[in-house]
């Protein structure tokens, strides 16, 4: 079992609380202080927090705070065209090299999501109050551990397939709702060293992360997205000796580990 605590970034945009009474109404702390307070009440000493927004230089996501993240939650709406692309591929280099990456609702359309995807990860939607129950497909996932099945969301707002996303590595929850729709709700990825955990619930409209069960899944989610590998580096080409596993020598720089930020 690991014996440091997982270092956890909670990213908000943090734009609908500003503008909207409902929303403020909802969450008067924000909506990133409601989902690191439940990551908080379901993971306790295990895990370190801390939030970065989308007003804070270089969105709260400098070089220095990713290094130092073992999973990033994403959590955007109306702004993503205000992420820059800067940002954007630093995450996405970030995820590749081993950092955990946990996708929250409407983070499907997001800079670094979309980059990591390689589609469009569009999907059909209505916002209309409707009922949603998200049931579990894969229950002997680690996610899926104390949730219940079905988890009822009594106002959410729909998401419906297509949902434009490639193949999940592995899917975990499936969304009904009472329009009839349904949708791949929670689905899993690797990418690179990194591990990435989409999960739909959670419109701005409706208080979804004060729902006991939706906080325990985002909190799974970031257990499960914690690094699986030590160092955290970017894989890169390089040029090796004959049998350099056995004189002990390394690789040449002849590759482009520089390009990788790695010194030649």
């Amino acid at each position: 079992m690991p014996t440091t605590p997982l270092r956890v970034t909670v990213w908000g945009e943090n734009r609908h609380e500003q503008r909207d009474p409902r929303v403020r109404e909802l969450y008067p702390e924000g909506m990133h202080s409601t989902i690191r307070d439940g990551i908080l009440e379901n993971l306790g000493d295990a895990v370190t927090t801390r939030i970065a927004l989308l007003d804070d230089p270089e969105h709260g996501l400098s070089e220095e705070v990713l290094a130092a993240t073992d999973v990033l939650t994403w959590w955007g709406h109306m702004a993503h065209g205000e992420v820059s692309e800067e940002v954007a591929e630093r995450v996405q280099r970030h995820v590749l090299a081993g950092m955990g990456l946990v996708v929250l609702h409407s983070g499907h359309w997001s800079k670094p999501f979309t980059r990591l995807m390689g589609t469009t990860c569009t999907l059909r939607w209505r916002n209309e109050a409707d009922r949603e129950l998200v049931w579990t497909v894969n229950p002997s996932h680690p996610i899926a551990e104390g949730v219940p099945h079905p988890l009822i969301i009594d106002e959410q707002e729909m998401y419906g397939e297509h949902f434009d996303i490639p193949v999940p590595d592995e899917l975990v929850f499936v969304s009904s709702f009472s329009g009839g729709e349904v949708f791949r709700s929670g689905c899993t990825f690797r990418r690179g060293k990194g591990k990435i955990f989409y999960f739909s619930p959670g419109d701005q409209d409706y208080p979804v992360y004060h729902h006991r069960d939706v906080r325990r899944v985002i909190a799974n989610g970031v257990r499960w997205a914690r690094p699986a590998v030590a160092d955290r580096e970017v894989p890169f080409l390089d040029r090796y000796q004959t049998e350099w596993f056995l004189t002990g020598s390394g690789g040449q720089g002849l590759g482009d580990a520089a390009a990788a930020g790695k010194g030649a």
